[in-house]
């Protein structure tokens, strides 16, 4: 059987999963009569609440004398390391890129990294059955990004005859006529069995080199080793070299070999150079180790990602309500959270400091973190989260700081509104174009400082209809203190459960993020101010019963509601001297400085 890996990239939200979804219908892997769920890839519960791709997952099909190994990807900015590790295990990559919006941040990224590897590209223009479609123009754009990376990246012999294919995901066609609206994916699949993607079958007979670009937990199995054989040939049951980080070979039992096969594994007795595996056998196993034979031990280069560009401060839970929701409570438990995460991705890092209780960790965005911490919450884990700060550098004695280049698709009525906004987060406007009818592309060069918090309001100031896609550019002049929020905070001043008299007298105060019946403590923020400074407030006073009593005297409390409280929203929202308190029941927002006497109220 012969053997191709191929991975199927893009941006956010252009149709990878959906795409993968009809390939393996279409490669007839499931029986008629076999119901599939739709996203079938997204297997996690974060991804199919939030209906993006968090983690890289393969899968394989047969398609005529072909076996294929097929890697879907995430999409977003912050997952890049996913699409970093991925890129190791193949030798070809699928780019989707929407019909209407083109190529954005993201394939930018995913192209250059694929370029500086040698690794062949096609492009399938998807989403070709929209109104808005404009394929000719986005070809030529993904074609003038090409030449732009391949000038960047130096390399001279890069195969720029890349064939293009147009095509709905959705509706399962594909064909490289840009005119046709119907049919089905076979060309595409004819195409990945042709000679454009390059056979994985390497040398079988070599020295056996195995790079782990993934992990896995299985209670049966314990720690799960994903990766591709470089060369050689791997056999279960028998002894070889493992080489960490140290650099120190150190003999290990390899147990099962697993090989994908459709959404699921298949126990081999060996398996080949090119081949995808799942090994078990080693539970300090790291993702750039090498597992190598026993008489000639050689370690493959480790994998390097991009480095983090954000910090977070994370504690265990010091609120006065601490215990009574969680089951995890200690430093040591939290330590082995954060480990276990930065195990299973390579673009994490975390370090302790001088407070035994609060630990730090690096990613690569807002949205990493908050994924991070929500699958702790799950777990039932209580901490405190702090404001994600950038991560700046020394230079010649000069502070720098990160930038992105960010990339807004706005109606044309928000155009003022967003650059209003990114004047105040000192972003550089680069360009501003229209696309279509009513919409611009808007592409500033801001400091990721300014990036923080934004998300939330860019949807409020374009009304839900915007999209908004960054990309790590660099280091760049530090631009000296940015406010982080306008508005101070309503800080609760004792502890007790909210009334509704209480909330409804203080109305005017700001905008609540309370409910009636709710527990709070003193130094817990339970609103916005309408102005800078904080206000401290009772919002347990009851109403007193009075003696008289007259017919109408009674008001109806109406309340107006109150915005959901996830992890995004709060880690936007707060400034430098408060605490996301996280818990498995309640997102809530406090002051670190818990006693109203001991803080200021002036920002």
């Amino acid at each position: 059987m012969h053997l191709k890996n191929i991975a199927v990239v893009a941006h956010v939200d252009h149709g990878k999963t959906t795409l993968v979804d009809e390939l393996l219908k279409q490669s007839g892997l499931f029986a008629e009569h076999e119901t599939v769920s739709e996203r079938v890839m997204d297997s996690g519960e974060l991804e199919k609440e939030r209906g993006i791709t968090i983690t890289a997952k393969n899968c394989a099909f047969r398609w005529k004398d072909y076996k294929i190994n097929l890697l879907d990807t995430p999409g977003h900015a912050d997952f890049g390391g996913e699409v970093e590790r991925s890129l190791m295990m193949v030798d070809g990559i699928l780019l989707l890129v929407d019909a209407a919006e083109g190529p954005l941040p993201q394939t930018r990224f995913v192209l250059q990294k694929a370029i500086e590897q040698k690794i062949k590209i096609a492009v399938m223009i998807n989403k070709i059955d929209r109104q808005d479609e404009r394929h000719e123009e986005v070809q030529t754009e993904i074609e003038d990004l090409l030449l732009e990376l391949v000038d960047i990246s130096g390399i001279d012999d890069f195969d720029l005859d890349i064939p293009f294919f147009f095509g709905a995901g959705r509706d399962g066609y594909a064909s490289d006529d840009p005119t046709s609206r119907e049919g089905t994916l076979q060309p595409l699949l004819d195409f990945f069995i042709g000679p454009y993607f390059p056979e994985a079958n390497l040398d079988p007979s070599g020295n056996l080199q195995l790079l782990v670009s993934n992990l896995d937990y299985s209670k049966y199995l314990g720690t799960l080793m994903i990766g591709r054989i470089s060369s050689g040939t791997l056999h279960e049951n028998k002894p070889y070299m493992w080489i960490g980080k140290s650099g120190k070979p150190k003999q290990i039992r390899i147990g099962k070999i697993q090989i994908f096969d459709g959404l699921g594994f298949t126990d081999v007795p060996s398996a080949e150079a090119g081949e995808i595996v799942i090994l078990s056998g080693h539970d300090d196993a790291n993702i750039g180790d090498t597992i190598t034979s026993m008489d000639k031990p050689e370690a493959l280069p480790r994998i390097e990602v991009d480095p983090p560009t954000v910090s977070v401060q994370v504690s265990v839970s010091t609120s006065p309500l601490s215990g009574q929701e969680g089951e995890y409570l200690t430093s040591r438990k939290l330590e082995e959270f954060l480990f276990e995460a930065v195990r299973k991705n390579v673009s994490l890092q975390y370090e302790a400091t001088d407070d035994p209780k609060v630990f730090v960790l690096k990613a690569r965005g807002e949205l990493q973190v908050a994924i991070v911490f929500e699958e702790i919450r799950r777990a039932g884990f209580e901490l405190m989260i702090a404001r994600p700060q950038v991560l700046l550098k020394e230079v010649d004695g000069k502070t720098q700081e990160p930038y992105e280049k960010v990339v807004f698709d706005v109606p044309n009525e928000s155009t003022g509104a967003v650059t209003e906004a990114m004047g105040n987060r000192k972003g550089l406007m680069e360009a501003l174009t229209p696309i279509g009818e009513g919409r611009t592309r808007i592409e500033f060069k801001v400091p990721s400082r300014g990036l923080i918090g934004y998300r939330s309001k860019f949807l409020t100031d374009t009304k839900g209809e915007g999209l908004m896609s960054s990309y790590f550019l660099g280091y760049g002049e530090y631009v000296g203190k940015m406010l982080a929020r306008t508005n101070g905070a309503l800080v609760s001043d004792k502890a007790g459960k909210t009334t509704p008299y209480a909330l409804f007298n203080v109305l005017s105060s700001g905008t609540q993020f309370v409910k009636p019946g709710e527990k709070v403590y003193e130094g817990m923020v339970v609103g916005e101010h309408t102005r800078p400074n904080d206000l401290i407030l009772n919002v347990c006073r009851e109403k007193h019963l009075s003696s008289v009593r007259t017919a109408g005297k009674d008001e109806n409390i109406i309340l107006p509601p109150t915005p959901a409280r996830n992890l995004e929203w709060a880690l936007d929202w707060i400034d430098d001297d408060e605490w996301v308190e996280v818990t498995p029941e309640n997102i809530r927002i406090r002051k670190k400085i818990l006693e109203n006497n001991l803080r200021s109220v002036k920002r």
